[in-house]
């Protein structure tokens, strides 16, 4: 890995911990010896970039973060997580998005698990373009009260930043899912232009009515982006927008949680963090749970797909009328989860057919069982194609 540690400054210092709090097993950094993060790690970092967004925030909030954070007992975790420190603001903000993408495209490749905290969410699209040079395609998942689309020949901001991944060559996005969005903060046209693009939209209502389908939405993801106005006001008292509805803290935190045990994931953001000052010790609090419990997840890693093989899966096949092809299932053996194979369309000339494993849920095998086709699956088909 490269010498990242030329982007930060602000280094946290060992405080006062006692045995078993987070704060006492964190790798901190300094200026003078910056420790790189070692493979399956967690790696911090603080970004308190907000100028292309109307918030202001001071930097004090990076301090009660990681003093509610550190406060914190762990579990039984092996996986060793480092405070690389703040990120230098840059003299433009595009100096700062170039920093980010730098160290975003050193930690995945050393699979090392960035964690952004702060700064506006248009930090997402940094966060994106360090998988540029990775060689896959990305998932994007977006727990969002409404959809940051706008236009692609607008100036970036924190309310457009799709629409510049969207449009960003080369392109290697493979899909974007939008989570927790309340409709009548959406236009209705930008979620028909993601049905359009087979990318997927999931009401806040639709989380409440069946809250069994986020496990297999969170496992699909390469990058979670998580803009921490989706959490109502009286449990996010910074939420910006004062939105009486959203989610529940509690929520949010198991959204994290499922975060940290998909193998997939590698790498999270949490953006908008705008608070005020008598709320400040309150929402840090908030802040650091969601955390904690994205390490409780990622310490529960069962190293499933995509790392692991499928000996180690139990496979069902399933016949649907009118259908030429059967429907594959998978379920793991260390897990549980399930997961779906989609193929590939057939390539004139190419021998052996590829295909995709997409997460799902037990319930998606049912309705196979009962001839029904599940959307998933031709979702995915039509994206391949």
């Amino acid at each position: 890995m490269r010498n990242i540690g030329i982007y930060f400054s602000d280094f946290a210092s060992e405080g006062k911990y006692t045995a078993g709090q987070l704060g006492k097993s964190v790798v901190y950094n300094s200026e003078k010896d910056f420790i790189l993060p070692k493979k399956d790690s967690i790696a911090i970092m603080f970004v308190p970039e907000y100028r292309n967004s109307e918030s202001e925030q001071s930097i004090d909030f990076i301090h009660s973060i990681r003093q509610s954070l550190y406060t914190l007992y762990g579990g039984d975790w092996r996986a060793p997580i480092y405070d690389l420190g703040v990120v230098k603001p840059g003299k433009t903000v595009q100096d700062t998005c170039a920093a980010v993408k730098e160290i975003i495209a050193e930690l995945v490749k050393a699979k090392v698990v960035p964690v952004i905290i702060g700064g506006s969410q248009d930090l997402t699209y940094s966060v994106y373009s360090g998988y540029q040079n990775l060689e896959q395609t990305v998932n994007i998942l977006n727990v969002d009260a409404s959809l940051d689309m706008g236009g692609p020949d607008e100036k970036l901001s924190t309310s457009n930043w799709l629409s510049k991944i969207v449009v960003h060559k080369p392109g290697y996005l493979f899909n974007y899912s939008l989570l927790g969005y309340q409709s009548y903060l959406v236009n209705p046209a930008e979620i028909n232009l993601l049905e359009k693009m087979y990318f997927d939209a999931f009401r806040l209502g639709e989380f409440y009515s069946n809250d069994k389908m986020v496990e297999p939405i969170v496992r699909n993801a390469d990058i979670l982006t998580f803009d921490l106005n989706a959490i109502r006001s009286s449990d996010y008292k910074g939420n910006q927008f004062n939105l009486p509805h959203g989610f529940y803290g509690e929520d949010a935190c198991r959204i994290m949680r499922y975060a940290g045990w998909s193998d997939k994931l590698t790498s999270l953001g949490l953006f908008n963090f705008s608070s005020k000052p008598e709320n400040l010790h309150s929402d840090s609090n908030l802040i650091a749970q969601m955390i904690w419990y994205f390490f409780e997840g990622f310490n529960l890693r069962k190293k499933d797909y995509p790392i692991g093989s499928k000996t180690n899966y139990t496979r069902y096949t399933v016949s649907l009328d009118d259908f030429k092809d059967e429907i594959i299932f998978f379920k793991s053996d260390k897990s549980g989860r399930w997961w779906m194979e989609v193929p590939y369309p057939k390539i004139k000339g190419v021998k052996f057919q590829r295909h995709l494993l997409v997460p799902c849920n037990y319930e998606d095998y049912e309705n196979a069982l009962k001839n029904e086709m599940p959307n998933l699956w031709w979702k995915t088909f039509q994206k391949l194609s």
